[in-house]
């Protein structure tokens, strides 16, 4: 299990609603809400670099720790970025939502896949068709991994890695109904075949 590394300070909001949201974004900060473990919400704004530095280290995988500024009295807690809104087209954070977690309670998360390596199969003529982009984990919040990545290299024609074969890390559950396929090297088609043929 590794340890926290990373924290956020950030400042408890007194204002909540749009009009108060909006000057806290005049002033570089970004609002947002701390949900506890216990179930509670706390208002909170956070200035924008240290947020974009940390989120861009963390994700929404990744344990931080979240201090909460009230008055000069400071607080911390074992939390995630739960869910990040963003200003339609200007660059820039709207709102965040903080999720705490109990360190020794099961989470689950989306984490992102990564795909690396050339398959055999492709090699040979074959398509690799990727159908996931993530894939939801369970697991004690600092065993989550930030990723998962997939080595497709031994990957001949038909062959799949489905959810259930994905290979995780230890104390790393994946969370599904049905078995269902991450990635498959498929056989060219006929009508693949002869288009090229005609393009040719």
């Amino acid at each position: 299990m590794s340890s926290i590394e990373k924290t956020l300070n950030v400042e408890k909001r007194v204002e909540c609603g749009k009009g108060p949201a909006g000057r806290v974004r005049a002033k570089n900060m970004i609002p947002g809400v701390f949900y506890t473990a216990k179930g509670d919400n706390i208002a909170v704004q956070s200035p924008v670099l240290p947020f974009e530095k940390l989120f861009a280290e963390v994700g929404h995988t990744t344990v931080f720790h979240l201090e909460i500024d009230d008055n000069g009295s400071k607080t911390t807690y074992p939390a995630l970025v739960w869910e990040v809104q963003r200003h339609p087209y200007k660059n820039q954070y709207t709102h965040i939502d903080f999720y705490g977690v109990d360190l020794e309670k099961e989470i689950t998360v989306e984490v992102p896949l990564e795909f690396v390596g050339v398959s055999k199969g492709v090699k040979l003529g074959g398509i690799l068709e990727t159908y996931r982009e993530a894939v939801r984990l369970s697991s004690r919040p600092l065993d989550m991994p930030k990723k998962i990545t997939i080595d497709v290299t031994d990957m001949g024609i038909n062959d799949s890695v489905t959810v259930a074969t994905l290979p995780l890390p230890a104390n790393v559950k994946a969370v599904y109904d049905q078995n269902y396929a991450i990635v498959s090297v498929l056989s060219k088609s006929k009508d693949d075949a002869e288009g090229e043929e005609a393009a040719e």
